[in-house]
């Protein structure tokens, strides 16, 4: 008798969407991310994508659970979930003995803290602003005039770090354009970017309370530039995966297999 379980994870962010599908709840067979997110066609792009990767149709979903900001407009789902307990969830997949995670998306980041037995045991968020997120780095990328993966991979060898002190992200544009039009050395800027998005995630995470293992997931984990920054600030090694991006996609197909 053939007992296997396909259950789907779609979390539907502000400015992405992740589908992650899984077998049994422990393997991951299709899986996707789509420009665009809560509002968009997106997160229906996203499912489809997933499931031809994994040669099934929606139909052979035992459940599908939606988390993110714009889970409770998903109408396909089953059910939903939290970020919070999709993220914890999905991180302790790709990081057993995670105790602390960070999460920098499009538009918010968080940390949490998690018990040694996987629960979610504290949270911490940014204010309403992007300074610190993924769109801080957009906007930053657009005015150098280069995309998110070479703006990560840029930075790593500069031999000084020029900050940028201004904690807004309009007013950290302008301070970028100002530092550009006197001609220092770009390496040293991009550094300085990278440590100011730096900056504010672990602050978050100091008012939360670091307990190492620390993991860093969301679209800007993709930054080997921010990770560098980010365990300087936090003076620990940051783990994080290929896949960080999908965590809570992940969690989200977890929980529908075990709940």
């Amino acid at each position: 008798m053939d007992t296997t379980v396909y259950t789907l994870g779609i979390d539907i962010g502000s400015t992405t969407s992740k589908c992650v599908i899984m077998r049994n709840g422990i393997k991951i067979v299709g899986s996707s991310v789509f420009r665009g997110g809560t509002g968009t066609s997106s997160p229906d792009k996203a499912i489809l994508e997933a499931t031809s990767a994994a040669n099934l149709m929606q139909s052979d979903m035992f459940k599908i659970v939606a988390t993110g900001y714009g889970r409770n407009t998903y109408e396909q789902a089953n059910a939903t979930f939290s970020e919070l307990s999709c993220h914890a969830r999905g991180a302790r997949y790709l990081c057993p003995d995670v105790r602390t995670v960070i999460d920098i998306g499009g538009q918010d980041c968080k940390a949490m803290k998690i018990t040694e037995d996987g629960r979610l045991d504290g949270f911490s968020m940014n204010d309403k602003c992007a300074a610190g997120t993924g769109r801080f780095l957009e906007v930053m990328a657009n005015v150098l005039d280069i995309d998110l993966v070479q703006l990560g991979k840029m930075g790593l060898s500069a031999t000084s770090i020029i900050d940028i002190t201004s904690t807004c992200t309009v007013f950290a544009e302008s301070e970028v354009i100002s530092q550009l039009a006197k001609g220092v050395d770009k390496d040293g800027l991009i550094a300085g970017i990278h440590r100011s998005i730096a900056v504010k995630a672990a602050g978050i995470a100091k008012r939360l309370g670091v307990v190492t293992p620390v993991f860093f997931s969301g679209g800007v984990s993709q930054s080997v530039g921010v990770t560098k920054a980010l365990s300087s600030e936090l003076d620990t090694d940051i783990k994080t995966d290929y896949r960080a991006q999908l965590t809570g996609a992940i969690g989200a197909a977890i929980l529908a297999y075990e709940r």
